[in-house]
């Protein structure tokens, strides 16, 4: 067991697939009784060695779900990997006094692992968010009975099965038949296939000069009515608002109290008559 222990912590599926896989299937298969034991020593005394064991022996396990999801042409190595990440966590909640085999509890915690992997991996843009788009994705491909657009019937059906809505069965159809493109092209396009990337023909409107004169023409005319309207404050009031709103470094209602010798309510009530006497006169010009 030593020398197997050895191997598996100098290999990782990255490295070698087939040698990791050949030593994963080479830690033999737990016992019922052994399987209790290294469970109640993990359990009741954290005991890492019994953790230690309880992985490896089932690693196999792992590489065997890993496999049902090359379909998705993610790596197989990473596969395995999440599914490991998701053994571990499963051998940490295991609890053997509920009177289960430790694969059939390990099952969802790989599953799940391995699912969040191909998700955020799959395609640029995510395809499922919510949780009935998430049961579609990893069932509709094996409900389709060929490779065509579903029909009505089909939809309503699988729709049933799967207790969705027939729009969700489209919608998601309809995503696993798309593919991701790069926005630019890709730089071993020839120039036939170069201006067909998308950034050749979507239209950006960012810099529409239309919308630009007019938000332009619209920043000038503020401007100009707002000094129109200041000049025609009295001294003070004018002063509180540029000292309050149009500069950098703005006064206080205390600061601007002891300039004008008055209390910083009194400042308060000016610089709001103020405000009201320049909108009033902005809105009429």
């Amino acid at each position: 067991m030593n020398t197997s222990l050895q191997t598996i912590d100098s290999l990782s599926p990255g490295q070698d697939l087939n040698a990791y896989i050949q030593v994963a299937n080479s830690f033999p298969v737990l016992s019922v009784e052994r399987e209790q034991d290294l469970a109640h020593r993990l359990h009741e005394k954290s005991d890492l060695d019994a953790a230690r064991e309880l992985v490896l022996s089932h690693l196999r396990f792992v590489v065997h779900i890993a496999k049902s999801y090359s379909g998705y042409g993610l790596p197989q190595a990473d596969l395995i990997q999440e599914g490991n990440v998701g053994l571990m966590k499963a051998v940490k909640r295991f609890d053997p006094n509920v009177g289960v085999r430790l694969v059939s509890f390990a099952v969802h915690w790989i599953k799940a692992e391995i699912h969040e992997y191909v998700l955020r991996n799959w395609r640029i843009v995510k395809v499922a968010t919510t949780k009935a788009q998430r049961k579609l994705f990893f069932n509709l491909r094996s409900a389709k009975k060929g490779l065509g657009w579903l029909n009505n019937e089909e939809v309503e059906a699988i729709a049933q099965d799967l207790d969705v809505k027939p729009q969700t069965v489209r919608q998601m159809e309809s995503r696993l038949s798309a593919h991701d493109a790069a926005f630019d092209g890709y730089s071993d396009d020839d120039d036939e296939q170069a201006y067909q990337a998308p950034a050749y023909y979507l239209e950006d409107h960012r810099y529409n000069p239309a919308t630009e004169l007019e938000d332009s023409d619209w920043a000038a005319d503020s401007s100009s009515r707002l000094q129109s309207a200041m000049a025609e404050l009295d001294d003070r009031s004018r002063d509180i608002l540029q000292k309050r709103w149009l500069t950098d470094s703005k006064a206080t209602l205390h600061e601007l109290a002891d300039i004008y010798g008055v209390s910083a309510e009194r400042i308060r009530q000016l610089e709001k008559n103020a405000m009201n006497k320049v909108k009033k006169m902005m809105e009429t010009r």
